[in-house]
């Protein structure tokens, strides 16, 4: 092989490299976008439910079926209202905003889908309502669509 020949493959290969290196970094970061919707997902997720059972979605109640800590739930929730998902007044319950009752039903319904494919594949149904609750945050619109074929 000649000089110029073997420096020609060194640089398509080092070039492939460095096409894998950047699409790994972009898995990876698109990875950390998605986990920081995650929680604003499961919460407006869990206020909508609260409403719908109760009528009322309060901090406690959130802690209490969310397992987490009150001092969690009011500083997501401070988060939440910056982000323009809920609205509180001081003593009152949770409200969900437009916004957040969009991201609610998205999340619902992304949840309810998977727990669904998870179960038609014979998944037990205790099992299945567990994992669709991790699940669901990370399937593409592309992922979700098969689901949503597979079981029609």
């Amino acid at each position: 092989m000649s000089e110029k020949a073997g420096a020609n493959a060194l640089k398509t290969r080092t070039t492939a490299a460095a096409t894998a290196v950047e699409a790994q970094a972009l898995a990876h970061r698109q990875t950390r976008r998605e986990h920081a919707t995650e929680t604003a997902e499961d919460y407006v997720e869990a206020i909508a439910a609260l409403i719908a059972a109760a009528g009322e979605a309060r901090a406690v109640d959130l802690a209490r079926w969310l397992g987490v800590s009150h001092v969690t739930v009011v500083r997501t929730i401070a988060r939440l209202q910056r982000d323009g998902y809920v609205s509180t007044k001081p003593y009152r319950s949770i409200f969900l905003t437009r916004k957040g009752a969009r991201l609610a039903e998205e999340s619902r319904q992304r949840h309810e889908l998977v727990q669904r494919f998870l179960v038609s594949i014979g998944v037990p149904d205790r099992v299945a309502q567990k994992d669709a609750e991790g699940i669901e945050h990370h399937c593409s619109p592309d992922t979700l669509a098969a689901f949503r074929r597979q079981l029609e």
